[in-house]
């Protein structure tokens, strides 16, 4: 993640941006926490995708009145699984940001986690 001073401008260049800030597309470095995860069928080709939203939509009494703004996509190509990738799981994420079935959506992202709904 050696170029997060350029993706984060006005920001910490180690925290990344809320998923609500995120441009239109283009390369990003953003942090959030995992909403939920989808496991596909073994009878259609491998991908796993998660979730991610901005932390304030994870702490009680916050609401889910804002719809899919503050949401993004990550999928995996390839794979039925991501070790430590879960629900409740905080997470960074950099990759190439697209549109995709209406979300915002980073295909094949790196990732670092955070940390881990155990430790609460």
């Amino acid at each position: 993640m050696a170029d997060s001073q350029h993706l984060t401008a006005g920001s910490s260049p180690h925290a990344g941006v809320p998923v609500s800030r995120l441009p239109a597309k283009g390369r990003v470095l953003c942090h959030g926490f995992i909403e939920s995860v989808t496991f596909l069928p073994t009878n259609e080709s491998p991908a796993f995708t998660a979730i991610v939203a901005d932390p304030e939509e994870q702490r009680p009494g916050r609401g889910g009145s804002q719809g899919t703004e503050k949401r993004l996509r990550v999928v995996w190509l390839g794979r039925r699984r991501v070790p430590g990738i879960e629900a409740g799981t905080e997470v960074r994420v950099e990759g190439m940001l697209a549109q995709s079935h209406g979300l915002p959506t980073i295909f094949n992202p790196r990732y670092e986690i955070m940390s881990s709904q155990e430790h609460e």
